[in-house]
């Protein structure tokens, strides 16, 4: 049996594999292949937290620059309704949030400050319920509490799983101020 000989192959073989590996043109596109959908994914989800935030900001301001009227006696005194309070709400938004369905108002009045317990809106299968939402804006001295809430969309469906905190992939950005009354009316 005669032995094939592999000395003169083997050289050539391995030269040509030497240069393949040798061989860098294209690599950054392939590295960046092999991270891209994860990088944008990330990107993606720090875009949607940091917009969380700035909405989250944006309904504070909206429930403190409307809820001044009602603090001191301006909105009792001039018979300003839950839908005029709604729309100070909304006018104070910078128009960045949509209000129509999607923000939620209770404003209620109590006793003290230590009797300001509010129930959670959520319920244990995931629903919103603003049944139990009211509006009484209080009179002199009483101690008032305004709630807002509002109903935000989620844009990155796997990242933003942990945000969702409502059925139908959405987040519930609430904003709260308890205040208590000005003495106004005397």
């Amino acid at each position: 049996m005669k032995r094939a000989n592999l000395g003169i192959i083997t050289p050539r073989l391995r030269a040509q594999w030497d240069a393949y590996a040798a061989d860098r043109r294209g690599a950054a596109a392939v590295e960046f292949a092999m991270i891209a959908i994860p990088f944008f994914f990330f990107i993606f989800a720090l875009i949607e937290v940091s917009v969380l935030f700035i909405m989250s900001t944006v309904l504070e301001h909206g429930i403190l620059e409307a809820s001044r009227d009602i603090r001191t006696g301006n909105a009792q005194e001039n018979g300003v309704g839950q839908v005029a309070f709604r729309q100070a709400v909304c006018d104070s938004l910078f128009e960045m949030l949509d209000c129509d369905g999607k923000l939620h108002i209770d404003v209620a009045t109590f006793s003290d400050f230590s009797s300001t317990t509010m129930s959670n809106p959520i319920d244990d299968d995931g629903n919103f319920d603003s049944s139990s939402f009211g509006y009484n804006p209080g009179g002199p001295n009483e101690i008032v509490t305004v709630r807002v809430f509002y109903e935000w969309d989620l844009m990155t469906p796997v990242l933003s799983a942990p945000l969702a905190n409502i059925n139908g992939n959405k987040h519930l950005i609430q904003a709260n101020s308890v205040f208590r009354n000005e003495p106004f009316g005397d």
